[in-house]
């Protein structure tokens, strides 16, 4: 198990390094900061995060989170200095949000799956609200910085939640097709707008039938980027070997090399 002290004493020098730069013999671009400022900065280094754990680098694992681990701090430092709230109000603040939130625990209750977890931390978290409704908007509290398709999905599960779900998944396969025609019949009447808005309908369905079959959105489409990612670069590499560029050849000579590539598992 790690040694906490060590831990400890290297989060007080990492946020004793952050105060140095924001110290008035420090760094003047640190200095400049604001918090919206290295907020611009958190989204990216989540991503970074994400793309590690997809790996097999640990150290770089480690790496992105140290980054993302900085920028969270930065935050807090500004927000310190302003009086708005300090690093062990964050520290503590989480800490004994998690506790309350796993009364199993930390506490006498009892779940037996983890989906009787899910459903005692939304109680929980109704409870903190003082069972008030959570706002009068119900996606409010859905970032709209995420990427359209996270959002979507976020979106959708809420939906859910309170009901407005399909019950079967034919169901949304027919929605699905429903969708792909209103698509067809503008592509056919050449109306831009219509395009767009049709395309943004089959999308949002399409996120909509992943959320209610299991599947996170995000990483099936991510997957299916780099599976083509990986068949376009068999692709080229082929057409290299013969002297050849894409650009130099047929599509149909890149379409039988990208069933080759399928053949090979890739």
């Amino acid at each position: 198990m790690e040694n906490m002290n060590e831990a400890q004493k290297e989060l007080g020098e990492l946020i004793a390094l952050i105060q140095k730069l924001r110290s008035p013999d420090g760094c003047p671009w640190d200095r400049r900061q604001t918090a919206r400022d290295i907020g611009r900065y958190l989204l990216n280094e989540a991503y970074e995060v994400s793309d590690a754990l997809g790996g097999t680098d640990s150290r770089h694992v480690c790496e992105e989170l140290g980054d993302l681990l900085f920028q969270i701090l930065f935050i807090a430092e500004i927000s310190s200095e302003s009086g708005q709230f300090t690093h062990t109000d964050v520290l503590r603040g989480i800490k004994e949000k998690m506790i309350r939130r796993h009364p199993h625990v930390f506490g006498d209750a009892q779940v037996g799956s983890a989906s009787d977890v899910k459903k005692l931390w939304q109680e929980i978290k109704k409870e903190e609200r003082g069972g008030r409704p959570q706002d009068e908007n119900p996606f409010a509290r859905i970032p709209r910085a995420l990427p359209a398709l996270r959002r979507a999905q976020e979106i959708t599960a809420t939906a859910s939640a309170l009901g407005f779900d399909w019950t079967e998944t034919q169901s949304v396969l027919l929605k699905l097709r429903e969708e792909f025609d209103e698509l067809d019949r503008a592509q056919k009447d050449a109306d831009a707008d219509k395009i767009a808005e049709e395309t943004g309908d089959l999308l949002f369905t399409l996120v909509n039938f992943s959320r209610f079959a299991g599947v996170d959105a995000e990483t099936a489409l991510t997957s299916a980027i780099e599976k083509f990612l990986r068949r376009f670069s068999y692709i080229t590499k082929e057409l290299k070997a013969n002297g050849r560029t894409p650009e130099q050849s047929s599509l149909a000579e890149m379409d039988a090399l990208w069933a080759e590539a399928k053949k090979k598992g890739m």
